[in-house]
């Protein structure tokens, strides 16, 4: 086992913008994105000034877009998305500092609050782990709602725990850039908040 683990955030520390936008703008087009993000706009602003949990307003979002969309269709679009659009959307430093890692032999983790479906296929493509938010299904079908609970602040450091033994690691790098990771930056040995601005 590698004696060094380095731990990523992803939206807006790997990449340059919130994923699950772009992922809505991906699979239902500009026109309709504008028109859902108005509708829910009571909830999205509800979030922005903190009266709403991120959970809350991610479900919204998920159920307004994707409910009742077939499980494969999902899929099918959200692994497009990972290797057609999310290469486009990484910050070329964040790529630089995990190959600089993967030199060292660090084990490299995304950890995110975004849903699984849309990282999965370019974390296994650079030859990270996964750690994030799973959407549940029911009957072939997304519900639009969360299993479990959002990856998201202390749940981020609850996954963490679950998955790794963190006395194994003699280097523990922390990757963020919003004040919700403070818990996971808590856990470094060396932490760094928006590293790749």
């Amino acid at each position: 086992m590698s004696r060094y683990i380095a731990f990523f955030d992803f939206d807006g520390t790997i990449t340059s913008k919130d994923t699950l936008v772009e992922l809505i703008r991906f699979q239902k087009g500009d026109l309709p994105f504008l028109v859902g993000c108005l509708l829910n706009a009571p909830w999205l602003i509800g979030y922005r000034l903190g009266i709403i949990s991120n959970h809350t307003a991610k479900q919204k979002l998920l159920r307004f877009f994707f409910r009742k969309m077939a499980v494969d269709l999902f899929q099918q679009k959200c692994d497009e998305f990972a290797l057609k659009i999310l290469p486009q959307l990484v910050r070329p430093k964040a790529m630089k500092e995990i190959r600089k890692l993967r030199e060292i032999g660090a084990a490299i983790v995304i950890v995110s609050a975004s849903a699984n479906n849309w990282i999965q296929a370019w974390s296994q493509a650079i030859g990270a782990d996964l750690i994030a938010t799973v959407l549940e299904t029911k009957n072939g079908r997304m519900t639009g709602n969360i299993q479990g609970r959002n990856c998201h602040g202390k749940e981020k450091v609850k996954r963490i725990n679950m998955a790794y033994d963190l006395t194994m690691y003699e280097e523990r790098y922390v990757y963020a850039d919003t004040t919700g990771d403070r818990p996971m930056m808590a856990l470094g040995t060396h932490a760094f908040y928006k590293p790749f601005r």
